[in-house]
C-alpha cells in the first residue's frame, strides 16, 4: 500500500453528563481505523470533538444554575468527562474540536453568510414540529405515532422567525450521490434515506433559531442563532482551517476519507452535509459509514431510559484493551449488536485468555524452560508439519487488509484468531514436551517449533496493534521482536525474527475472569452508580388539594411519652408502642418504622401522635392513633424520622 494521507472523523459528541459504552463504541472503532492506517504508512488526521451549542444545553445549564459555557466546560474538561474518557480508552485523535472554540465560531458565521449570499439561505417563518433531544425539525408526515422518528420522544410545536436553507434545490444531486455511488455505506442506509426523506419530497431546512440564545449568532441579523446541525457538521472542515487561520490542513486532508457516524445521524451526514458543501462549492467527503447501535435488553442505550453501561467501570474491571477488543470483535460494525456483561466476559476468557494469552504464555515459558530463554541457531524444519501454519501466517496480512479496508473489524480479527487457533493446535500436534525428553536428538526440531510459534505471535501482534495497542506492544516485547520486526511490511513476511531470538518473561496479559464473581461486582457497581446519580435529597411534592380549617382542627395532636416499645412478632415492619397520653390509661399504637429505629432507642422519648383516629387492627393487634413522622428520599432510599419533642413537654399536651 502506497504512502498517502487519510482523514477520518467521529461525530462530535453532545456533552452529556452521563457517557456510556455507546459513545465509546464509535470512537474506539475510529481509533482502530486510524491506527491501522498509520501502521500501513499513511499520514493520518483523526478528528473528534464536542457539539456544544443548542437549546437542550441552554436548558440543562439553567436547571443546574450555571451558564451554558460553564456546563459544557465541566463535562468536557471535568473529572471523568469526555477528554478523560478518551484518554482512558487510549484514543489517538490528532485533533479535538469544540464548537465553542473561537476559530470555529467565526468560521461558521462566514459559512452561513456564504450560503446566504449565494441565494441558498432565505428568511421565513418556521411552523412545525421540533424534537429538542435530537435538535431535529420534522413534518407531521415524518413523525411516527406523533413522536420523533429518531428517538421516539415527544415533539413540540414550534413557530418562530427563521432562515431556511434550500435543501430541496439539491434533492436530485443528493439522490444521485446516494443511489449511484458508494458514498453511503452500508447499502441498507441508502434505501432508508432515499425512501424516507428524498422521494417523499425533500423540504427546505430551518437553519436558524430565535427562541433561545445559546448558539453561534447570525452576525448580519441579531436575534438569530445558527441551527446546531449547520454548526456541528461544519466542524469537519473548520478543524482543518476552512475559513479560519487556526489551522492550515484543509488542502492537505480534505475531502475526508470517511465519516464514521451512528445510524441515527446518517440523515444529517448523507443529505444535509453534502448539500451544504455543494452550496459552498467544496468537495464532498469520500464516504459516510453509518454504524449500528449497541443494544441493551433489545433497545438502544439511552440515559433517558436509564439503561446505560458505564465504560469507566468496565475498563477498570477488565482493562482498556480487553474492552476495546470486545467492542470490535463481537459486533459487526455496520449492524446493531446486543451488549451484555456475560458476552464481554466470555469474549475475554475465550479469545484473550484462552487463545492469545495462552499461546503467548506457553511459548515464552517453553523457550525459557527448554533453551534458557534464547533459541539456538540450529533448527530443523519439517514441511509436512509446518507448511500449513507457515502458509496461513504468510497470507494473513492480505486477508486482514481486505477486511479492514471495508471497515469489517470483526472479520479482520476473525482472520487473526484463525491463525492463533491453528497455532495452539500446532503445539499439541508437535508436543514440545515430548521432543524435550531427548534434546540431543530433537533439540533442533524443538527450536524450529518454538521459532514458528514466535513468528505467529509476531505477525498477529502487529495486526492486533490497532485494536489492543498496549497489549500488542507487550506481546512484541516478550517475544523479543525489535522495531524492524514490528512493522507493517514485516507482517507480510515469514521468518523475520532472528533465529537466535531471546524472549522476556512477563506477566499474564489476560488472566481468566471468574464470571460469577465479576457479574456480582458489576451488579453492585451498577447499583452504586445508579444511587450516585440520584438527587441527594427528594422531598414529596406538596398536595394541591386544600383542607378547610375546621376539618383540620378536628385532628387531635397530643404529646405522648414512650413507656415501652417492642417488635411485633411475625412482622418485619411493625413496632408496638405503649404510650402515656396524659389520660392515666396507657395507649397502644403500632407503627411501621422498624426499618429505621430500634425499640430500645425510643423508650423514654416524647413523640407526637394523632389520638382521635378510629382504632384499626394490624397483625391481629389494635392500634389507637398514629405517630407523626417526616418522610423523604435520599440517594434513592426512603428515609423516615419520627417527630421527637422536647422532654419538657408533658404527656397529653395538645399540639396546635
Amino acid at each position: 500500500m502506497e504512502n498517502r494521507r487519510f482523514y477520518i472523523t467521529t461525530p462530535i459528541y453532545y456533552p452529556s453528563d452521563k457517557l456510556h459504552i455507546g459513545h465509546t463504541y464509535c470512537t474506539v472503532a475510529t481509533d482502530a481505523m486510524a491506527r491501522y492506517k498509520r501502521l500501513t504508512g499513511c499520514e493520518v488526521m483523526f478528528l473528534t470533538g464536542t457539539d456544544e451549542h443548542g437549546q437542550k444545553i441552554e436548558d440543562k445549564a439553567r436547571e443546574v444554575g450555571v451558564t451554558p459555557q460553564q456546563f459544557v466546560d465541566s463535562i468536557v474538561q471535568g473529572d471523568r468527562g469526555i477528554l478523560d474518557l478518551w484518554k482512558l480508552m487510549n484514543i489517538s485523535n490528532d485533533r479535538f474540536i469544540r464548537t465553542t472554540d473561537d476559530y470555529h465560531v467565526s468560521a461558521i458565521q462566514k459559512i452561513f453568510k456564504k450560503m446566504h449570499d449565494n441565494g441558498d439561505i432565505y428568511k421565513g417563518k418556521y411552523v412545525g414540529k421540533y424534537c429538542k433531544p435530537c435538535e431535529s425539525f420534522w413534518t407531521d408526515s415524518q413523525l411516527v405515532d406523533g413522536k420523533c422518528p429518531d428517538c421516539g420522544r415527544e415533539v413540540q410545536d414550534a413557530e418562530e422567525e427563521a432562515y431556511f436553507f434550500k435543501l430541496s434545490k439539491y434533492a436530485d444531486k443528493i439522490q444521485h450521490l446516494l443511489e449511484d455511488t458508494d458514498f453511503l455505506e452500508p447499502r441498507s442506509r441508502v434505501n432508508e434515506m432515499v425512501n424516507n426523506f428524498i422521494k417523499p419530497g425533500l423540504e427546505d431546512l430551518c437553519v436558524s433559531r430565535t427562541s433561545f440564545t445559546w448558539g453561534i449568532p447570525v452576525d448580519f441579523d441579531p436575534g438569530h442563532v445558527v441551527y446546531v446541525w449547520v454548526d456541528a457538521l461544519s466542524n469537519y472542515i473548520t478543524a482543518l482551517g476552512y475559513d479560519n487561520d487556526r489551522y492550515d490542513d484543509y488542502s492537505k486532508f480534505w475531502p475526508a476519507d470517511v465519516h464514521f457516524v451512528g445510524k441515527e445521524i446518517v440523515r444529517f451526514h448523507s443529505i444535509i452535509w453534502p448539500a451544504m458543501l455543494m452550496s459552498l462549492g467544496e468537495p464532498l467527503p469520500k464516504k459516510v459509514f453509518g454504524h449500528g447501535w449497541l443494544l441493551l435488553d433489545g433497545g438502544k442505550m439511552s440515559k433517558s431510559k436509564g439503561n446505560v453501561v458505564d465504560p469507566y467501570i468496565l475498563a477498570e474491571m477488565f482493562g482498556v484493551d480487553a474492552l476495546r477488543f470486545f467492542l470490535l470483535r463481537t459486533f459487526p460494525f455496520g449492524s446493531d449488536g446486543n451488549f451484555s456483561n456475560e458476552a464481554l466476559i466470555q469474549t475475554i476468557n475465550v479469545d484473550l485468555a484462552n487463545d492469545l494469552g495462552n499461546l503467548l504464555s506457553r511459548t515464552v515459558s517453553m523457550v525459557g524452560k527448554y533453551f534458557g530463554g534464547q533459541l539456538p541457531a540450529e533448527q530443523a524444519e519439517d514441511p509436512d508439519k509446518d507448511s500449513e501454519l507457515v502458509d496461513m501466517v504468510s497470507s494473513l496480512r492480505g486477508r486482514y487488509e481486505e477486511q479492514m479496508e471495508k471497515f469489517a473489524f470483526q472479520n479482520g480479527l476473525a482472520e487473526i484468531f484463525k491463525v492463533i487457533d491453528r497455532a495452539n493446535k500446532y503445539i499439541d500436534e508437535n508436543a514440545p514436551w515430548v521432543l524435550a525428553k531427548d534434546m540431543e536428538t530433537n533439540g533442533p526440531r524443538l527450536a524450529c517449533v518454538m521459532y514458528n510459534l514466535l513468528e505467529v505471535l509476531r505477525v498477529c501482534a502487529i495486526l492486533l496493534t490497532p485494536f489492543i495497542p498496549t497489549s500488542a506492544a507487550e506481546v512484541l516485547r516478550q517475544i523479543g521482536a525489535c522495531e524492524k520486526c514490528s512493522t507493517w511490511e514485516s507482517a507480510g513476511q515469514w521468518a523475520v525474527l532472528p533465529k537466535t531470538v531471546a524472549v522476556v518473561r512477563g506477566e499474564n496479559l489476560f488472566p481468566r475472569i471468574d464470571a460469577d464473581k465479576a457479574l456480582k461486582e458489576l451488579d453492585e457497581a451498577a447499583e452504586a452508580a445508579k444511587k450516585a446519580a440520584l438527587p441527594d435529597l427528594e422531598i414529596e411534592p406538596q398536595l394541591e388539594e386544600k383542607v378547610d380549617f375546621d376539618t383540620f382542627c378536628k385532628s387531635d395532636f397530643r404529646a405522648v411519652k414512650v413507656k415501652d416499645c417492642q417488635p411485633v412478632k411475625k412482622s418485619e415492619k411493625l413496632l408496638r408502642f405503649t404510650l402515656d397520653d396524659g389520660t392515666g390509661t396507657d395507649r397502644q399504637i403500632l407503627s411501621g418504622i422498624a426499618k429505621w429505629y430500634k425499640p430500645e432507642e425510643l423508650i423514654g422519648k416524647t413523640l407526637m401522635a394523632i389520638v382521635n383516629l378510629p382504632p384499626r387492627k394490624m397483625m391481629g393487634q389494635e392500634s389507637c392513633g398514629m405517630l407523626i413522622s417526616a418522610v423523604h428520599t435520599e440517594k434513592g432510599e426512603e428515609q423516615l424520622n419520627l417527630l421527637i419533642l422536647d422532654d419538657k413537654i408533658p404527656a397529653g399536651a395538645k399540639m396546635c
